[in-house]
């Protein structure tokens, strides 16, 4: 393909994936708002990962190029890993937490100046 209609279907591909995510997945504040860890959080992440990479996969070689296949690609891991961060975000502290069980510390647990109240 040419330079100009490459990039253009690469930045498609991308605006595809960036689709699937906004269809399949509750937005980022939910799951940083959400409890850290959710299993269904991180079985609909997994889902929008595997048909967006299917997607990028399908188109990259009907198109027979590798530039929509990088763009494609960087969108699935970039946004894969921004959904993932957001499941772990504990929102009584405003970090990421550790997978694993327990990972809500009880209210009495909470060291007040740990709160992120912004």
């Amino acid at each position: 393909m040419k330079p100009e209609v490459s990039l253009g279907m690469g930045l498609a591909t991308g605006v595809l994936v960036w689709s699937i995510y906004q269809h399949a997945m509750p937005s980022l504040v939910d799951h940083r708002v959400g409890d850290p860890d959710d299993p269904n959080a991180a079985k609909a992440e997994r889902a929008a990962t595997w048909t967006a990479a299917g997607a990028v996969a399908g188109i990259s070689l009907l198109a027979r190029d590798p530039t929509v296949f990088v763009i494609g690609g960087a969108m699935v891991v970039v946004l894969s890993f921004w959904h993932r961060h957001a499941n772990m975000v504990n929102p009584l502290t405003g970090r990421a937490t550790t997978p694993g069980p327990g990972v809500v510390p009880a209210a009495e647990e909470v060291d007040p100046d740990l709160i992120h109240m912004g």
